[in-house]
């Protein structure tokens, strides 16, 4: 039963940073999941899967998984490099497209 702890990636659908910023704990799967004949619905006998625990630093997230037990394994986020810019760099002469007509 090792866990994982991690900040989710923004969602594609997402322009801010408004729900990345807590962090995860969530188990990896100890079986895998299995395809239903009758339906052909995935399933899985692991319900460990399904919890979802979320903190605000990671240092709670690690505090808990020592206070219970859980082996853990932690996922250092990637941080984003903002861009910038000003709008003189729209009229550099050394511009590699240009950005008129």
């Amino acid at each position: 039963m090792v866990a994982r702890i991690f900040r989710p990636a923004r969602n594609a659908m997402q322009s801010g940073r408004a729900n990345v910023k807590d962090w995860v704990l969530q188990f990896e799967p100890d079986a895998p999941r299995e395809v239903e004949p009758l339906m052909g619905w995935t399933s899985s006998s692991d319900m460990l899967q399904e919890v979802r625990l979320l903190f605000a630093t990671k240092e709670e997230a690690i505090a808990y998984a020592q206070a219970n037990g859980i082996a853990y394994r932690v996922f250092e986020p990637h941080e984003r490099r903002p861009k910038v810019k000003s709008y003189a760099e729209n009229f550099r002469p050394d511009r590699k497209r240009p950005w008129s007509h």
